[in-house]
């Protein structure tokens, strides 16, 4: 199914995966547990596969579970190859690479996973590629020697992902509108930092909130504290999937 259908046919709660951000798999635990009725994912980032490891992730697969393994490899285009193969063996639904290792890196990595998917006769895990993190702004971009605006640097990094072949990128949903136009429809977009529009904005510094984020393109809405760290966790995710349909006018 491409990227334009999967976007038609799914349901909300689809569209939402919650960052396990979290650093025990005990604390991972709870979290799932308490959203076990919904139908989100579940993002694992460094923090707690370094904490928890490979076999946390095969275990929530295995449950059914959709986990997106954010570990941002990032290596010579070998090393990135096997990493993604070997992620790829836990059953994970979406990996992905940092888009600055370059063109040669990303191809590489998705020709790996082509090559496993004919090899062991199941679907590849969507991979995708992380443009400009969105704790960083211009003033990181500046600091880096990175010339152009985060605009033209998420622009560029998200047509050579394209190029690669790969399957979508990470990226704010402030650029997700000018994604779209230049990549098409067949092209996953996956947007952190993502905020209700009352909540604070911590770390992140190119926030959008839901309904914005859906409206300007967005596939898929990586979504953390504002659930995670709530009182009640099903009632702070009843709250965003009620609010996904409505405009805000805060950007």
């Amino acid at each position: 199914m491409t990227a334009e259908a999967s976007r038609k046919t799914m349901i909300d709660e689809e569209r939402i995966l919650i960052a396990l951000d979290v650093e025990s798999r005990a604390k991972a635990d709870h979290i799932v547990h308490e959203l076990s009725g919904s139908a989100v994912g579940f993002k694992i980032g460094l923090q707690l596969f370094t904490a928890a490891g490979p076999d946390f992730v095969c275990e929530l697969c295995s449950a059914g579970h959709r986990v997106f393994l954010d570990l941002k490899f990032h290596d010579i285009p070998n090393t990135v190859a096997e990493a993604v193969v070997s992620a790829a063996r836990t059953g994970a639904w979406m990996i992905n690479v940092h888009s600055i290792g370059g063109s040669a890196m990303m191809a590489r990595a998705a020709e790996a996973l082509r090559n496993e998917s004919q090899q062991s006769g199941i679907e590849p895990p969507k991979l995708i590629a992380v443009t400009v993190l969105t704790s960083s702004d211009q003033k990181t971009m500046n600091e880096l020697g990175i010339g152009g605006t985060v605009e033209e640097t998420v622009q560029r990094l998200a047509m050579l992902a394209k190029e690669a072949g790969l399957d979508g990128v990470v990226a704010s949903a402030k650029e997700a509108a000018m994604i779209r136009h230049s990549a098409g429809n067949d092209f996953l977009i996956v947007t952190p930092g993502i905020r209700p529009a009352n909540a604070t904005l911590d770390d992140q510094k190119r926030v959008t909130t839901p309904a914005d984020a859906i409206r300007a393109g967005a596939d898929i809405l990586v979504i953390g504290r504002p659930v995670t760290a709530a009182q009640n966790m099903q009632k702070a995710l009843n709250s965003i999937l009620e609010g996904m349909d409505s405009p805000t006018d805060d950007n």
